[in-house]
């Protein structure tokens, strides 16, 4: 086979589900597509709210533990402080979110969600649970809960 040969006809690539994209690829990989499809899916129903998912993420966090620092919110959702900051910073202007000094340590922001984000996160998180009971429907309630303690486990090993 020439060079000219190689160059004019590309590999097929597998569909979703297939060969390496399938049950024979890499673990790794295919926890990096699943992570993909769903960010993917998570982007397309938040749109038209006007919310990312890195806003979600932020926004989820905020609310479950009320008082987080931007710092621990960078932890907790696995983005850089910059971007939290910017995230932060949108949240704050539309009322979202709303920023208090810590006690004792002033320069040391608090974050707590407003009525208004609290409504916001409800409807984001309707949205999202029909995404995830899409994928955790291809999962009986037992291997839901075994997948659950793995990919935390996974999670934990690897820190």
């Amino acid at each position: 086979m020439n060079r000219k040969t190689r160059q004019a006809i590309p590999p097929a690539i597998p569909q979703v589900g297939q060969a390496k994209r399938g049950p024979q690829g890499h673990i790794g990989y295919l926890l990096r597509q699943a992570s993909v499809a769903l960010r993917s899916a998570m982007d397309r129903t938040l749109t038209d709210l006007e919310v990312t998912t890195p806003q979600f993420s932020v926004l989820t966090m905020i609310a479950a533990y009320p008082g987080l620092s931007g710092a621990d919110l960078a932890k907790l959702t696995f983005l850089t402080p910059q971007t939290i900051n910017v995230i932060v910073r949108n949240l704050e202007r539309d009322g979202s979110i709303e920023k208090t000094a810590h006690a004792t340590h002033g320069r040391i922001l608090r974050l707590h969600a407003t009525a208004k984000g609290q409504a916001l996160l409800k409807r984001c998180r309707a949205r999202v649970a029909k995404i995830e009971a899409q994928f955790g429907g291809l999962l009986g309630k037992d291997d839901e809960k075994i997948v659950r303690r793995w990919l935390s486990a996974v999670a934990g090993t690897l820190r």
